[in-house]
């Protein structure tokens, strides 16, 4: 049997800081497996544990099917910013049996096709960290560099709960003016004080890898009224605000009707104030755009690439579409812990 007649299966992964999700399917849109294990950025976890990650889950994925009879191959992960890391990201996975061909791209890609079909759109994702790609139907791309302060970003759930460990710090010794966000920090963490959970962090005592778990006590505080909060959380709104503005001011579509797709934690968190403001902040500088919450998994926008990819027909596309609008078919399967 020919290679051609073989390939049945497409796998699609989507890889972020917080968790991966590897899916393979048919070209009929079935779902065959769907494996979930840690985080895979390279950016977040190095490039070779990001690949360890990934490898391991498509082994767990694959079974004992044959990976010549892949058609498609796509990985769509957080982290690669540049042509250059998703160069090396290429080079890196090209030995493993399962990779001859694949698709490799930053995890915007997915999140923008999980959400809409639309040929103009904007998609700002907002889980660890935080970006944004925006595209035009003449196939014109806006990407940003997304390498922290240093390509002028800030937001993401790293960014908010280092907010709330930095607002509470000086609440508690007098800098900054008070705010609930010290009772909650310390609820949330069961340190006496935000003095000992600093200086615990700073010497290696706690396990701690960074305080985005912390981004629910932020809106917990600011759904309060805390004023403190709030100052943040309308910080947050601003930059979703400013990463559509700068898409459709580059992409010649502030005068047309484009859809925003919002993702990741923060997003499907669907903070109140958060979505009213900037919802406010896109009304006055881009009124055109629509805000959507993608609550999908992205790893749905991934299986519709690949599967797009190995042309498969639209009602192979809609049954992928059926079986991956939800992690309910995930909570049926096994998940991988390592």
């Amino acid at each position: 049997m020919s290679t051609q007649e073989r390939a049945a299966l497409v796998l699609a992964v989507d890889g972020g800081g917080s968790k991966t999700d590897v899916v393979l399917l048919d070209t009929g849109g079935d779902v065959l497996a769907w494996e979930r294990g840690a985080g895979s950025s390279p950016q977040i976890d190095g490039l070779e544990r990001s690949v360890h990650v990934i490898d391991d889950l498509v082994d767990r994925a694959l079974g004992r099917r044959d990976p010549r009879d892949l058609a498609s191959v796509g990985l769509y992960l957080s982290g690669l910013d540049l042509a250059e890391e998703i160069a090396t990201f290429r080079a890196a996975i090209a030995p493993l049996s399962w990779a001859e061909g694949a698709i490799v791209e930053n995890d915007l890609h997915a999140l923008l096709r999980a959400g809409t079909d639309a040929e103009d759109a904007i998609a700002v994702i907002c889980g660890t960290g935080m970006n944004a790609i925006g595209v035009r139907s003449d196939g014109a791309t806006v990407r940003f560099p997304a390498l922290g302060p240093l390509s002028g970003d800030w937001g993401g759930g790293a960014e908010l709960g280092d907010a709330v460990v930095w607002h509470a710090a000086r609440a508690e010794d007098g800098r900054g003016p008070e705010t609930a966000l010290v009772a909650l920090l310390l609820q949330a963490t069961g340190a006496p004080t935000v003095a000992s959970l600093i200086e615990d962090v700073h010497l290696g005592r706690r396990t701690d890898h960074g305080f985005a778990a912390l981004a629910p006590v932020l809106f917990e505080a600011a759904t309060a009224g805390d004023d403190v909060a709030r100052g943040v959380v309308r910080r947050q709104a601003e930059e979703v605000v400013a990463f559509v503005r700068a898409c459709a001011t580059r992409l010649d579509l502030r005068d047309v009707e484009v859809p925003v797709l919002f993702g990741g934690g923060v997003a499907r968190g669907r903070d109140p104030f958060l979505l009213e403001s900037i919802r406010a902040g896109l009304e006055e500088h881009v009124p055109e755009t629509r805000l959507q919450i993608v609550d999908a998994p992205p790893v749905l926008g991934a299986a519709l690439l690949v599967l797009g990819a190995a042309g498969a027909d639209p009602t192979a596309l809609d049954r992928a579409r059926a079986e991956l609008s939800s992690d309910t078919r995930l909570t049926r399967m096994p998940v991988a812990t390592s």
